[in-house]
C-alpha cells in the first residue's frame, strides 16, 4: 500500500508531537534536583517528580545530588607547632542545599571541597603541639567543621561533619612518647607512695597523741581518786581521834588503853624496822596486851555500834609476880631508844 503525501505529513506530525512530549516532560528522581537553562541561562530548579519544560527552548542543565555525601580526604603530612611531622587523613560529610549555586558558583565541586578540607587540616593541626594534637581530636574536628562550613556557604553547600580518622606520628617519636609516659607513671607512683607514707606517719602520730591524752586523763583521774581516798581516810582518822579525845576528856579508861596500845604497837614496829637493831630481849606481858586490844574492841563497838548492846569492859589484868631483877636491858615501848 502506497502512502500518499498527506499520510506522510500526518505521520511526521505524530512523530514530531511524540518527540516534543519526550523533550518537554522530565522526571526527576528522589534525592536529586535539576537546573533548567533557557538558551544557556539558568531559569529554575526542578524538584523530584514529573516536570514539564519548553522543548527546544529550555533544557536540563545540571543534575545535582542533594543527598548527604561522603568525601574521603587522603593522607597528608602535617608539621605541628613543635616541629613534629605527623600523617593524618580525614573524612568529610556534606550536603547540597542550593542546586543552582552548587552548579554555577564552583567548578568541580568535590575537588574544591577536598582541597579546601586538606588545606584547613594543615592549618588547624599545624597550630597545635603534638601532645595537644593527639589528645584533643574533638577540638580539631570542631575547628575544621566550622572553618570548612564557612568557606563552602557561597556554594550552597552544608558541611555536616569533618572527622580526623587517623594521626600517625613517626616511629621514633612514638617510642619517645612511650618512654615519657612510663617515666610519668613511675613518678606518679613514687609521689603516691610518699603521700601514703606521710599519711601513715600522721595517723601514727595522731594515734600516739590520742593515747597520751587518754593516759594523762587516766592518771589524772587516778590521782583524783587517790587524793579523794586519802582525804576520806584523813577525815576518818580525824573523826576517830576526835572521838577518842572526847572519850579521854570524859575519863574513859578504854580510850586511854586504845592510845597505849597504839603507841605500844608503833614502838614495836619501829624496833622491828630499825636498821641497827639485831636482837631485842624484853618482857612482854600477854595480859596487858590483851587488855589493850580489848579496850580497842570496845571503842570500835562504841564508834560503829553493836546493835544496841552496851560495851563490855575489858578483863582486869592478871596480878604480876615479883621476880628478881634481870640483867637484860628492857626497852620502854613509848620510847624505843631508852632502856630500863
Amino acid at each position: 500500500m502506497l502512502l500518499g503525501g498527506f499520510d506522510i505529513v500526518v505521520i511526521a506530525l505524530v512523530v514530531l508531537v511524540i518527540m516534543v512530549l519526550f523533550a518537554g516532560i522530565k522526571t526527576v528522581p528522589q534525592g536529586y534536583q535539576y537546573t533548567v537553562e533557557r538558551f544557556g541561562r539558568y531559569t529554575r530548579t526542578l524538584g523530584p517528580g514529573l516536570n514539564i519544560i519548553t522543548p527546544f527552548i529550555e533544557r536540563v542543565g545540571a543534575r545535582m545530588n542533594v543527598m548527604e555525601q561522603v568525601l574521603n580526604v587522603p593522607t597528608q603530612e602535617v608539621i605541628t607547632k613543635d616541629n613534629a611531622s605527623v600523617s593524618a587523613d580525614a573524612v568529610s560529610f556534606y550536603q547540597i542545599l542550593n542546586a543552582a549555586q552548587a552548579a554555577y558558583q564552583v567548578s568541580n565541586l568535590e575537588n574544591a571541597i577536598l582541597n579546601l578540607t586538606m588545606t584547613n587540616i594543615r592549618s588547624v593541626m599545624g597550630s597545635m603541639d603534638l601532645d595537644e594534637l593527639l589528645s584533643n581530636r574533638d577540638a580539631i574536628n570542631d575547628r575544621l567543621l566550622r572553618v570548612v562550613d564557612d568557606a563552602v556557604q557561597p556554594w550552597g553547600i552544608k558541611v555536616t561533619r569533618v572527622e580526623i580518622k587517623d594521626i600517625q606520628p613517626p616511629r621514633d617519636l612514638v617510642d619517645a612518647m612511650a618512654r615519657q609516659m612510663k617515666a610519668e607513671r613511675e613518678k606518679r607512683a613514687q609521689v603516691l607512695e610518699a603521700e601514703g607514707s606521710r599519711n601513715a606517719q600522721i595517723l601514727r602520730a595522731e594515734g600516739a597523741k590520742q593515747s597520751a591524752i587518754l593516759q594523762a586523763e587516766g592518771q589524772r583521774e587516778a590521782a583524783f581518786r587517790n587524793a579523794e581516798a586519802r582525804e576520806r581516810l584523813a577525815e576518818a582518822e580525824a573523826k576517830a581521834t576526835k572521838m577518842v579525845s572526847e572519850a579521854i576528856a570524859a575519863g574513859d579508861v578504854q580510850a586511854i588503853n586504845y592510845f597505849v596500845a597504839q603507841k605500844y604497837t608503833e614502838a614495836l614496829t619501829a624496833i622491828g624496822s630499825a636498821s641497827n637493831s639485831k636482837v631485842v630481849l624484853m618482857p612482854i606481858e600477854a595480859s596487858a596486851i590483851l587488855g589493850s586490844l580489848s579496850g580497842i574492841g570496845a571503842i570500835a563497838r562504841e564508834v560503829f555500834g553493836d546493835g544496841g548492846n552496851p560495851p563490855v569492859s575489858p578483863a582486869p589484868p592478871a596480878p604480876r609476880q615479883v621476880s628478881a631483877p634481870r640483867t637484860t636491858p628492857q626497852v620502854n615501848p613509848f620510847n624505843p631508844n631508852s632502856e630500863r
